[in-house]
């Protein structure tokens, strides 16, 4: 694996900045292409950096230069534009090409469980979601037609220290803290996978450069399965204090704020359970360490370094008081 040399265009966000450590630590010749400006994941010392906008065709290529690559990762990657651009850049200059797709481009809601790789993509509710099927169907019809070394990988609600995961962020952690009532959707009793970004990387890095992984989808998750009630409770206890919920139908949600109802409909509001068993028959042992008991804890102390990083949303704040009141 030393003597491996990869791209990561991102390489800076909640998932991507936990795989550059890693794959940085594991010897790989890393290359990060982004414009250089975040604050709260800085990369290890090794790393390549490479100032760019990629969705600008000459600062990336005048950032990429003539390199080639063993693999090459795109996690910003949004909209079929965004990765035909990336065919056209990348075709003949790497052994892999790793679209990072989203596990929301899966069957919502799931005719069956637990989600597999052959579970139908299909998702009527959440436009983010239909652009990445989009996205994975360019993808397929470039391997199947010329060969193009696709690796498509679908991560779940993956979370590190910096992201609270509700809507609205610290808003929710805010409310708890200050005794004020919180939202949640449907009963709390649907079934969610939070995934720690350490955990993802430990079953992301093996994937770069495999050849097994070429043409293939894998979805990369932990196997911590809880309620939104206990993802709640959880922060509360992890924050010292108390949860008090106040359950209102997603679809009432969605009527009250659409941007927020398309992530719940689309899909939160799903009990999504993974098998994982694919990306152990190519990453043999691969286990997801970190219970959400440990990554709330992190989640808190974060936040509790620098009050400045309490940010709530009064906008969405906002909403849920007119909800609540409707709904006590």
């Amino acid at each position: 694996m030393s003597s491996l040399r990869v791209l990561f265009i991102g390489g800076s966000g909640t998932i991507s900045s936990a795989c550059s450590w890693l794959a940085a630590g594991r010897g790989i010749e890393l290359f990060v292409l982004n414009r250089g400006k975040s604050v709260d994941r800085p990369l290890p010392a090794q790393v390549t950096m490479l100032r760019g906008d990629v969705r600008d065709p000459v600062s990336r290529r005048d950032a990429v230069g003539g390199r080639d690559f063993d693999a090459v990762v795109d996690w910003v990657a949004l909209t079929p534009e965004h990765v035909q651009a990336d065919i056209e850049a990348f075709r003949g200059r790497t052994g892999q090409y790793v679209f990072i797709s989203s596990a929301s481009a899966y069957q919502t809601p799931p005719a069956r469980l637990p989600v597999t790789e052959s579970t139908p993509l299909r998702n009527p509710f959440w436009r983010y979601s239909r652009d990445k099927i989009a996205c994975e169907d360019l993808l397929t019809r470039a391997y199947r037609e010329e060969g193009f070394p696709a690796t498509i990988v679908r991560p779940s609600h993956t979370y590190d220290k910096t992201l609270v995961p509700f809507d609205g962020g610290w808003t929710v952690l805010g409310r708890m803290r200050q005794g004020k009532p919180i939202v949640v959707h449907g009963d709390g009793t649907s079934l969610w996978t939070l995934t720690h970004h350490t955990d993802f990387a430990r079953g992301f890095v093996p994937l770069l450069g495999h050849p097994r992984a070429v043409g293939d989808a894998f979805h990369i998750t932990s196997d911590d399965v809880l309620s939104w009630n206990q993802i709640a409770g959880t922060l509360a206890a992890a924050a010292g204090c108390t949860a008090r919920i106040v359950h209102i139908p997603s679809d009432v949600i969605a009527a009250a704020d659409p941007d927020w109802g398309a992530g719940l409909l689309g899909d939160k509001a799903h009990s999504m359970v993974f098998d994982n068993s694919k990306l152990r028959g190519v990453v043999p042992g691969y286990l997801a360490t970190v219970p959400f008991e440990q990554g709330a804890r992190e989640i808190v102390e974060w936040h509790d370094e620098h009050p400045s990083r309490q940010q709530a949303d009064a906008r969405l704040d906002a909403v849920m008081d007119k909800l609540i009141e409707k709904y006590q």
